[in-house]
Formats: structure tokens, sequence, C-alpha cells
């Protein structure tokens, strides 16, 4: 009985100490932490508490940009439709330029217009024939200085090899370094070769002999002339044109950069029968390179009333070419011969002659309705 009560005792006896028992077979020992260790875990548990209040109470740091949150679909597509709608507009106000560029500015269309001022254009007059010795280079120097006196400005150009008009104004043509050879050949400025006198004239010399060679082979060779007459155009009021006895390359150039001709025509037979070529080249040219260019007139020259040949003739003239035969009569005059010697004009050399009066007369009649 006392056995019994013993382990009964023993049995009811709770641990005083620390030390585990046995586990039982099978069980694993249950560990009991020590008194150190759970001391040291609630300091740390106490300075954990302590930085996050210290934490809280301190001012928040920046935070770092995010990266920009996705745009919706809605937004996106929206965003698509607005930028192609402003490209469609884009193109459709270039395409509006194209068609009418004054639409650019609305407001343009409330601005009163100003017509551009039309640039003065000279009168180019060219005086051909075929036929040498009808007075070309009289009438062309004649006609050219009674215009300046009626107030134009007028330029003589010299395109005779002889150079006839050039010496006809006291120059010496073998002594001129640069002529309208050089123009025609070379592309000199026709202003270079331009001599003031009674009026301007672009000289010649005898290199224009062999200005036909040397343009063979030139691209655009019949307009050498009506390009280089582009930079003085607006400078003259008449461009008096002096042609060589032929209608070669010099006389096309001279025909192609012309708007009026005028025919001197010998009061004789012979010298009437060439209007008829110079007619077929004159609407070779109108087919082919300037359809502008017309007969301005006929004008009888070297007219002597009284022999009846020369009445005669000028009656063929009016039969055939009607209104076209010029009303003034270039009659026989020595002071046509005399004139040349002292390099002056015929209006010059003695104004109050007949002489004179006939390329007056004439001067009128060019002028008169600028159509005849």
């Amino acid at each position: 009985m006392r056995i019994l009560s013993r382990k009964n005792h023993e049995r009811e006896k709770p641990a005083t100490d620390f030390e585990s028992a046995p586990a039982p077979v099978g069980e694993e020992p249950i560990t009991v932490e020590e008194p150190a260790v759970a001391e040291e875990q609630a300091v740390v548990d106490e300075q954990s508490v302590a930085e996050e209040q210290v934490n809280q109470a301190a001012p928040a740091e920046p935070a770092t940009p995010a990266e920009p949150a996705a745009v919706p679909v809605e937004e996106e597509l929206a965003e698509v439709e607005e930028a192609a709608a402003a490209e469609e507009t884009e193109i459709r106000l270039k395409a509006a330029d194209l068609l009418a560029p004054s639409r650019r500015d609305l407001s343009d269309h409330l601005k009163p217009v100003t017509p551009e001022q039309p640039v003065d254009m000279a009168e180019v007059i060219s005086f051909a024939n075929q036929k040498g010795g009808v007075a070309k280079t009289t009438s062309t120097l004649n006609l050219a200085v009674a215009l300046s006196e009626l107030g134009n400005r007028v330029l003589c150009i010299d395109l005779d090899p002889q150079g006839n008009l050039t010496m006809s104004q006291g120059i010496d043509p073998d002594k001129c370094e640069k002529s309208m050879y050089d123009v025609l050949v070379d592309d000199l400025p026709i202003s270079e070769v331009i001599a003031h006198r009674e009026i301007d004239i672009a000289v010649a010399s005898i290199d224009l002999a062999g200005a036909e060679i040397a343009m063979s082979t030139k691209i655009g060779r019949e307009r050498s002339l009506e390009r280089a007459l582009k930079e003085i155009h607006s400078e003259y009021d008449y461009i008096c044109i002096d042609t060589p006895p032929s209608l070669g390359l010099l006389t096309i150039n001279a025909l192609t950069a012309s708007s009026k001709v005028i025919v001197p025509v010998q009061c004789e037979y012979l010298s009437m029968r060439g209007l008829v070529q110079l007619q077929s080249t004159l609407k070779m040219i109108q087919e082919n390179l300037n359809p502008n260019v017309h007969i301005e007139g006929i004008l009888p020259t070297m007219f002597d009333s009284r022999t009846l040949h020369a009445r005669e003739a000028v009656s063929i003239l009016e039969e055939n070419f009607g209104d076209l035969v010029f009303k003034s009569r270039i009659r026989k005059a020595v002071k046509f011969a005399e004139a040349p010697v002292r390099g002056a004009s015929v209006l010059k050399y003695d104004p109050e002659s007949r002489a004179a009066s006939y390329y007056r007369n004439l001067a009128k009649e060019v002028l008169s309705d600028g159509s005849s």
C-alpha cells in the first residue's frame, strides 16, 4: 500500500525545473526556450516597434516617378483618329494650294488685286531684201534717226558683214574688237558691242562673214539674236536691224527676232522679182520659228518720177501688194551718198533737205497706226 501511494505522489508531483522529461518512445522531444533567448527576442521586438514609430514620424522621401499608366484603349483610338483627321486636312490644303494658290490665305480674296505692270518691249523691225543696192542700210539708219527725233529710244543693229551701217556712223569696222559676230557665235552680251552715236548702234565687223559657218553646229542657231535681245528689250522703243543681201542664217536670225519687216524695193523690175522669194522665206519662218512676224510695208526707194519705168514699177507694186506699199517714196538724192562720208545720217548732215523729209514722213507713217 505504501508503494502505490508513493507512485501516485510522484505521478501527481509537478515539474519544478526546466529539465525536460524523457520523451515517450516514438515522439520528438519538446524543446523549451531558455530564459536568455526569450529576453533577446523581446529586445529585438522592442527595437522593431521603435524603428517603425520613427519611420512613421519622419517625412516621407520623394517617391521615384513611376512609369506612366497605360493609356486606355478608347483614348488611344481617339488620338489616332484625331491625328488621321489632321493629316487628311493638311493633304486637302496642299491640293487646294496646287489648284488655287490664292486660297492659302482667305484674306487674299478680300484684298484688291494689283495687276502686274506690263514690261515695255521694243518693236523690232528688220529691213530685208536679198537683192543688194536697194537702200536697206540708208533706210535703216535714217528711219531710226527720224524715230529718235520723235522722242523714241532707238537701237540699230548691223548684221551686214560689209559693215556699211557701222561706217555710216563714223566707226571703222576693222577696228572693232568686239562685234555682232561675238554676240551671235560666242553669246557675248549685246550691250558690250553697242556704240553711242546719233543713235545707239550694235556694230558689225568683217568677222560676220564667217558667222554662218561658225554657227552651223550651234543648237538653236536661228534664235541666237532673239536670245541676245532679251537683255535690252526694255531699254528701247524700236530696234532696227540691217540685214545682209541674202536669205542666209543672219537674215533668218533677224526675221526670227522681229515682229515687223520693211522691204526696201528699188523701183526697177529686177528688184521686185526678189519679193516672191522673200515671201516664201517669211512664210517658212512664220510656220516654224516666229508666227508673229509680218511685213510692215514695202518701201519704194530710188524713185525717179521722171522715168516711165520707175512709175510703172510703183504701179505694179501697188497692184500686187495694195496697202502694203508705203505712201512715202524715197526719191533719188545726192545727199544720201554724201552723208555717210561725214559719218552721219542725212537728217543730221542736211536736216532741211528734201532727202531728210522723206524719212521723216516715213517715220510718221510707221507710227500712224502701228500696223500699216
